[in-house]
């Protein structure tokens, strides 16, 4: 039940994460909201345009994900938040394998979402921050066949050379992804330890792999 709820959170995730087509340099002077309504525009077209995609190309389809949404997200703030306060005890190298592991499964999960999508079109909300904001919530809803789905990112500013806004969070119908995994993750963690939860991360993965 989790698991197929989950997939359709991230079906839904994956419309409005879309393809990294500018250099990094524009992004720096992009509003939040505009940057996602962009994105958003860019994965559907790239989407309902390639074929291979749409026939479950699953390699295509993971060099898809890996290479153009996951630049748009701030992964090692949104592993920590998914990991909680383990995060801070883990050493270096646990660190390094949470960030490698949590980031294949997102990967993997995107990638056997992506062949699902039909054609969507994203409505975005008005955004409600302040110019000298650094944080800020950016609302859209994807409308199709169906009904209308709620969409919500959290983002960030962040400073110096490739500067721009990034995602560190997602809400989907209310569900917040970060907090889910930590869910999750906590308990795992409560089990077996850090070291546990990263076994557990690899296995899932290798099996996720297998039936790709």
């Amino acid at each position: 039940m989790k698991r197929t709820f989950l997939r359709q959170t991230l079906v839904l995730v994956a419309l409005t994460a879309a393809a990294l087509a500018a250099p990094l340099a524009y992004a720096e002077d992009e509003a939040p909201d505009a940057l996602i309504k962009r994105l958003s525009v860019d994965v559907l077209e790239t989407i309902k345009n390639d074929k291979a995609i749409r026939a479950g190309d699953t390699a295509k389809v993971v060099a898809l994900v890996d290479s153009r949404i996951m630049p748009n997200v701030n992964f090692q703030r949104m592993t920590a938040s998914a990991v909680g306060p383990a995060w801070r005890q883990a050493t270096p190298e646990q660190q390094k394998r949470l960030q490698e592991e949590f980031k294949i499964l997102l990967v993997r999960t995107y990638a056997g979402a992506l062949a699902q999508v039909t054609d969507q079109s994203v409505n975005m909300k008005p955004l409600r921050a302040a110019a000298e904001d650094k944080e800020v919530l950016v609302r859209s809803e994807i409308k199709g066949n169906g009904e209308s789905i709620q969409l919500d990112y959290r983002l960030e500013k962040t400073p110096g050379q490739g500067a721009g806004w990034r995602i560190y969070n997602l809400n989907v119908l209310g569900v917040w992804l970060v907090e889910t995994y930590r869910s999750q993750f906590a308990q795992e963690i409560n089990a077996k330890g850090v070291d546990g939860l990263i076994a557990t991360l690899t296995e899932r993965n290798k099996a996720n792999g297998k039936k790709a």
